[in-house]
């Protein structure tokens, strides 16, 4: 491949990772209007479905953003009555993030939404091992992109 031609959207590996992305937030979409949350939101309780009571660093860290990004949206799903958050009692600089009656029973509702997605991406030529192949790829690529971050 010349140099040229590294330049051609089609060359590149970033974008169909991110088109793929963008399509599969918005198949979550009719799932999540349903609940009244949004995908961010999503994720967020997935973190506390799996550890309630964690704080706002531990989930930062486990969805991979930033602060800024985090802060005002768990003020918003305080706001809906999702989560609470409280200091820590023993660090006050440490917010503990918490999920409400109302934050727990949204579980019920998307237990089936994983499996709903995955049926959407089996094909007579895409298997679950396929499937399970890549996550294992971009989760060895987020390593390697994670430790490059922390190195700058």
């Amino acid at each position: 491949m010349n140099k040229q031609d590294q330049l051609k959207l089609s060359s590149q590996v970033c974008f169909p990772i991110y088109s793929v992305s963008r399509l599969l937030t918005k198949s979550y979409k009719p799932y999540l209007d349903k609940m009244g949350i949004t995908y961010p939101q999503y994720l967020v309780l997935l973190v506390l479905w799996e550890n309630d009571e964690v704080t706002v660093n531990q989930i930062t860290d486990k969805l991979l953003l930033n602060t800024n990004t985090v802060s005002p949206l768990l003020k918003r799903m305080q706001q809906s009555h999702l989560i609470e958050r409280h200091r820590c009692t023993n660090d006050e600089r440490r917010v503990i993030i918490q999920l409400t009656d109302k934050g727990k029973e949204l579980k019920k509702e998307a237990i089936p939404i994983p499996e709903k997605l995955l049926q959407t991406l089996l094909t007579a030529n895409i298997e679950l091992p396929d499937i399970i192949n890549l996550k294992e790829l971009l989760e060895e690529w987020i390593g390697i992109l994670g430790e490059q971050k922390q190195k700058q």
